[in-house]
Order: structure tokens, then C-alpha cells, then sequence
């Protein structure tokens, strides 16, 4: 790897891994590094992507942790319906090419850009009192986001988050520890499984790493002991999205 090209994907490492603790779609910004910096084909770019996401949600998960700020026994339903979706996610990533499913996935983000948009204080302000989702249709969400986390990961702590704070009533914070915690679990199955098929290049994926890993512990750290957290992971989750439209539409 050149100087500059090492820079840049510590950089853009670390960028990601603050963007993915505090909101999500980081991702974004890793993988258009892997493919079109360094020239990694789409499918390795997927696998080696997973080298720096892998991590940044264990640095991130160990810090939350020592905050105690969740009772985990509370989350281990909604976890494990999450990482038993990843497997089946994991297995379709290594056996489908991803084109068609990025393009109804540029959809799925442009609708999510207008959900945020409207009604702010239900991200910022969840009201808890309301009732949640009922509970099979929870289960089946979180289950198809676990399969999504799986196949492609990019976007899904967004989506993740739509679902726990406006189906699930949950704090945007605690709902950011959650999804840190659970991309963590699946996505070191999801390593194995890639480099048995050969789809990591490791040189890039930890050079990148490097960085997504001082970006989640930095950002999960000091997240904590802002009173305000809610409101800056909005707006931070607003920009992630508004950036990851630019980016699947070609604008930049």
C-alpha cells in the first residue's frame, strides 16, 4: 500500500467507526475506499469490510459495557433473533451477487430519509409509555434485519435503529448499544465464513480496521457522558443516511 493510500483508509477508518457507533451506515464510507481506492472486486470489498466492523463494535460493546447503562437479560431475545438472522444473511452474501439487491436497497434508504425527517422528537424524545410493536411483528423485524446484517451489513444500524426506537420505544442511545453489540456477535462468524470462501484481503481490511477500531472505542467513551447523546446521534444518523443517498445514487 502507497503512504497516501494508507492514510486515507486509517482516516476514512476512523470516520466510519465514529458514525457507526454513534448512528450507523459507516460502512459507506469503508467500502467505497476497498473498491474504489484500493480496487477490490465487490464481493472481497463485502468480506474484508467486515475485518474493521469487527473491530470497532468490540472495542465499542467492551467500553458501553463499563458504562453500564443496559441489563442485557432484557436484550437477549431481540440479540439472538438478529444473529440467527445473520447466519442465513452470511450464507446468501457467499452465494448471490449483491447488484440487484443494492438497488432496491438505495429505495429502502431514500424512504428512510423521510421517516427521519418527520416527527424528530420520536428519535430524539422516544415516549416509552407508548405501547411497542406488538411482538411477533418485533420478532420477525429484527429476525429480517439480522439476514440483512448478514448478506451485506452497509445500512444496518439504520435500519436497526428505525426499528428499536420507533417499533420498540427504546432510547436512541441504548438502542446504538444494542446494534453495536449484536453487528459484533454475527459479524465474527461472517469473518470465518468469507476467508474459507477467499473473500478477505487482510492487508486492507486490518489497515482500515486500525482506525474503525480507535473511532468506536473514542466515540462509545465519551458518548456516555453527554446528557444530549439522543440529539446528537439524531442528527448524526440524519447525515449518515442524507450521505448515503449521495453515495448509492452516484452523486459522489
Amino acid at each position: 500500500m502507497e503512504p497516501i493510500e494508507i492514510a486515507i483508509s486509517i482516516g476514512g477508518g476512523f470516520l466510519a467507526g465514529v458514525i457507526n457507533t454513534l448512528a450507523g451506515s459507516g460502512s459507506v464510507i469503508t467500502l467505497a475506499i476497498l473498491t474504489e481506492l484500493l480496487g477490490l472486486p465487490g464481493g472481497i470489498a463485502n468480506g474484508t469490510n467486515r475485518i474493521g466492523v469487527a473491530l470497532q463494535t468490540v472495542s465499542s460493546s467492551v467500553t458501553f459495557q463499563k458504562a453500564k447503562i443496559i441489563t442485557w437479560r432484557e436484550q437477549v431475545r431481540p440479540l439472538a433473533l438478529l444473529v440467527s438472522g445473520a447466519c442465513f444473511g452470511i450464507a446468501l452474501a457467499l452465494n448471490i451477487s449483491n447488484a440487484q439487491f443494492m438497488e432496491v436497497f438505495k429505495y429502502m434508504v431514500f424512504a428512510l430519509f423521510f421517516v427521519l425527517l418527520i416527527k424528530p422528537k420520536r428519535w430524539i424524545y422516544p415516549d416509552e409509555s407508548k405501547p411497542t410493536w406488538p411482538r411477533p411483528l418485533l420478532d420477525v423485524a429484527y429476525f429480517c434485519l439480522g439476514i440483512y446484517g448478514g448478506f451485506i451489513q452497509m445500512g444496518m444500524g439504520i435500519f436497526f435503529l428505525a426499528i428499536a426506537v420507533i417499533g420498540g420505544r427504546m432510547p436512541l442511545l441504548k438502542a446504538n448499544i444494542i446494534k453495536v453489540l449484536a453487528i459484533g456477535i454475527y459479524t465474527i462468524p461472517a469473518i470465518i465464513f468469507f476467508a474459507f470462501d477467499g473473500k478477505i484481503h487482510w492487508l486492507y481490511g486490518s489497515t482500515i480496521g486500525l482506525g474503525q477500531l480507535a473511532g468506536g472505542w473514542i466515540t462509545a467513551r465519551y458518548a456516555v457522558k453527554f446528557p444530549n447523546i439522543n440529539t446528537y446521534a439524531y442528527y448524526a444518523l440524519l447525515v449518515a443516511v442524507a450521505l448515503s443517498l449521495l453515495s448509492l445514487f452516484d452523486v459522489l
